[in-house]
């Protein structure tokens, strides 16, 4: 079930580190420091002190000595402290703010690894939450054992990418997306980052609304996913922390920067040729048939088709959920009618024959959609617009593998002979241990056939999703 996207004004009152508040007390701190000048403020304990700061490096207030801690700490070690923490009465909020930073301070968006490790914090707190409270603080720490492990490779505090940025002197703010876009385009980090830092003081939706212009340029999946993931993670970091996780953001589309990328000119023909741009967003239901038609059309079609589709459906009033539902079925259909690999020699042939996993055509196609529907969900009239078209675009394209009929076929889904609920289950864990996909896959479209609940098919692969690391 989608989970609805954060709204940053009517944030979970849990949330309590890095408030508006302690936010504007940094800024009344920061203006006495100056009145007083700092020899002054030291001496009366107005400026904190944090292990081999200088004027250069980035730091975050009152979460600083934690993300100093997961900078620092081999990841072992680090996880007996962090259980010691959450023993003290530590959230796991709290953690997943400071791993964020961490991990952005230390990489900005430009290490593989990292780029996951990061994307992968929010949805370890939605896991979480699922299971019982005894449990929960596994998947988060899961994924800060990955993240320290890859800082210390990294090279840690001595290689940070993130530093203060000067913010450049811009002229027509309106134009703010234009301008950005054409800074990364460039490929000039300083010139980017800048740019970036100038618009960033305006509020932060405007500021992401801005952002989005450089992310729709070329379709790649870690460059939008990435970006929705950091706006995720501002309901766990404050939004006094949005700089720092766009930052990110945008140094990965200044760094892949593909100057023939196609969508360039296909999202302004289609804007100006539906005039998108001067209607208001519709509310018109689409029905099964007419989801099922347009989501073929992505599925199957070319590029320049399914936006256009996608396009015209936005012209004709559709509910832009009800598009991005046929589009999210599209993703889905690849990854359902994907064969797998044809060998196993990848990952040192961890990922086998026939396997879907990890780095696939429809897990990648699945992912950025996601991406693409919860940024349109959060963003002005013209991203929500922009990101279905080129979501549709993304998604399209790519079925030249796919096969005829989706999995399970209905060869397979004949032999599951079982009706009891729990006896499908243990078979279906016994397949998973076996990394029979296939098998599992028919076992779980004959437990839903026969109507059982699904929770417990959730809970059967939520443990797996907390006990394993996956490819990625």
């Amino acid at each position: 079930m989608q989970k609805e996207p954060i709204s940053l004004h009517s944030r979970d009152s849990t949330i309590r580190l890095n408030s508006r508040r302690d936010f504007l007390a940094d800024v009344g701190r920061g203006m006495l420091i100056s009145s007083v000048g700092s020899t002054l403020a030291f001496d009366i304990g107005l400026t904190p002190v944090f292990a081999g700061e200088d004027a250069g490096r980035l730091t975050f207030g009152k979460l600083e000595p934690l993300v100093g801690l997961m900078q620092d700490t081999q990841p072992d070690k680090l996880q007996r402290q962090l259980v010691e923490k959450i023993k003290a009465g530590t959230d796991l909020r709290t953690l997943i703010a400071a791993g964020a930073l961490a991990n952005a301070r230390t990489f900005g968006g430009q290490d593989y690894v990292g780029f996951h490790t990061i994307m992968a914090l929010a949805p370890a707190f939605e896991m979480a939450r699922e299971l019982p409270e005894a449990l929960r603080p596994l998947p988060v720490l899961k994924v800060l054992y990955r993240n320290a492990n890859r800082i210390q490779q990294f090279g840690g505090r001595k290689n940070e990418v993130l530093h203060p940025v000067v913010p450049a002197s811009l002229g027509n703010v309106n134009v703010g997306g234009e301008l950005l876009r054409s800074a990364t385009r460039s490929a000039d980090f300083d010139r980017a980052e800048q740019t970036f830092a100038a618009l960033a003081k305006q509020p932060i939706g405007e500021a992401y609304n801005h952002l989005q212009y450089a992310v729709q340029d070329e379709v790649d999946v870690h460059r939008v996913v990435l970006s929705w993931r950091a706006w995720a993670l501002l309901e766990f970091t404050g939004e006094e922390q949005a700089h720092t996780l766009f930052r990110q953001s945008l140094r990965y589309c200044v760094r892949h920067n593909n100057n023939e990328a196609k969508i360039r000119s296909v999202l302004p023909r289609l804007l100006d040729e539906h005039r998108l741009l001067d209607r208001q967003l519709g509310k018109r239901k689409g029905g099964n048939g007419w989801i099922s038609e347009l989501s073929q059309t992505v599925f199957a079609g070319t590029r320049e088709q399914a936006a256009g589709a996608v396009a015209a459906a936005l012209a004709e009033g559709y509910d832009p959920e009800d598009v991005g539902e046929a589009m999210s079925l599209a993703a889905n259909q690849l990854l359902l009618r994907d064969p797998g690999r044809d060998t196993a020699t990848i990952s040192n042939g961890k990922k086998l024959v026939g396997s879907v996993h990890g780095d696939s055509v429809g897990v990648h196609a699945s992912d950025a959609i996601n991406a693409w529907r919860n940024i349109a969900r959060v963003s002005n009239h013209r991203n929500t617009v922009a990101s279905l078209i080129v979501g549709a675009y993304h998604t399209a394209g790519q079925a030249g593998r796919s096969t005829a009929k989706p999995y399970p076929r209905s060869e397979h889904v004949e032999k599951i002979r079982d009706k009891d609920p729990k006896v499908l289950l243990k078979n279906a864990d016994g397949a998973i241990r076996e990394k029979d996909q296939f098998q599992a896959c028919a076992i779980i479209q004959r437990y839903g056939e026969l109507g059982h609940d699904a929770r417990p098919v959730f809970d059967l692969l939520l443990r797996y999703a907390t006990s394993e690391f996956g490819a990625l």
